[in-house]
């Protein structure tokens, strides 16, 4: 897929990842869709980074959990650009057990919901929205952004990190992934990337990683089999590659967690044997 030239919406830019991924798009031509909500202290740096050349790049304030919000943000990108050839359903919000606590904790109140509304249903919200403006091009592409606490759960030495409805919600991403394929083909491609422990999202520089202790750091690492975390400049070069060079990929899912998955089960010495 040629993407010079084309328009993204590229959601979470106000954070490392989606910032990461704003940037590799815009270095490779793309004009962008940057909706924000939250992280105020973030948005004058992103104005002052995306917001000239007039009218390459729109930045919009928007609760994408909320359907009026995500019309008028489609609306105006539809205004403003006519077109849209990429999604890159980067949203989430999850609590991090080691820092939240339980659930039944009253500083929690409202935080199981605000997991699956900004985790699973704001992205549901933005394809749907999406789907007219992506299916007037000739080729367009979504990659859905979710994490390996869909598999995981609250297991193994992640448990710390990973919430009940922040997991329930990563499930339900894989489930979107493979309908809207089919709801897309055969125009738009849907491919989805499930990340492990990435740098500012369950790794270093975020909250709950500094609350973890040295030991629980280094079980998370020999957890991972490349024994360290992802950066989100990685993520970025993944999601470039799904947009613009997976031309034969839809409904695919790429995990890319460093091995997590994979780790902490032993390959033991092949046995000698006991037959003669």
């Amino acid at each position: 897929m040629d993407i010079q030239g084309k328009k993204a919406l590229v959601l979470g830019a106000t954070r490392e990842i989606g910032l990461a991924v704003a940037r590799r798009l815009a270095d490779c031509g793309m004009h962008l869709i940057l909706p924000w909500y939250d992280w105020p202290e973030s948005v004058q740096s992103l104005q002052e980074e995306f917001g000239t050349p007039a009218k390459r790049h729109l930045i919009m304030q928007a609760d994408l959990r909320k359907e009026d919000d995500v019309a008028l943000l489609l609306a105006e990108t539809k205004r403003q650009f006519g077109a849209l050839d990429v999604l890159v359903n980067n949203i989430e919000r999850g609590g991090m057990p080691v820092l939240h606590g339980s659930y039944h904790r009253q500083v929690n109140h409202g935080q199981w919901q605000r997991e699956l509304d900004t985790t699973l249903l704001a992205k549901w919200l933005v394809w749907q929205q999406s789907l007219p403006l992506l299916q007037k091009a000739p080729e367009a592409a979504v990659v859905n952004i979710s994490s390996i606490a869909g598999l995981v759960g609250r297991g193994g030495p992640a448990s710390l990190l990973f919430n009940d409805a922040y997991a329930a919600a990563n499930r339900g991403v894989s489930s979107f992934t493979e309908l809207w394929a089919r709801e897309g083909a055969p125009s738009i491609r849907v491919n989805e990337l499930m990340l492990g422990l990435i740098d500012h999202r369950h790794g270093p520089g975020t909250r709950g990683w500094e609350a973890l202790s040295c030991k629980e750091k280094e079980q998370l690492r020999a957890h991972t089999l490349l024994r360290r975390t992802g950066s989100p400049g990685e993520v970025a070069q993944a999601v470039l590659f799904l947009i613009r060079d997976a031309d034969y990929l839809t409904g695919a899912l790429i995990r890319m967690d460093g091995g997590y998955l994979l780790g902490g089960e032993e390959v033991l010495p092949m046995p000698h044997g006991i037959l003669e």
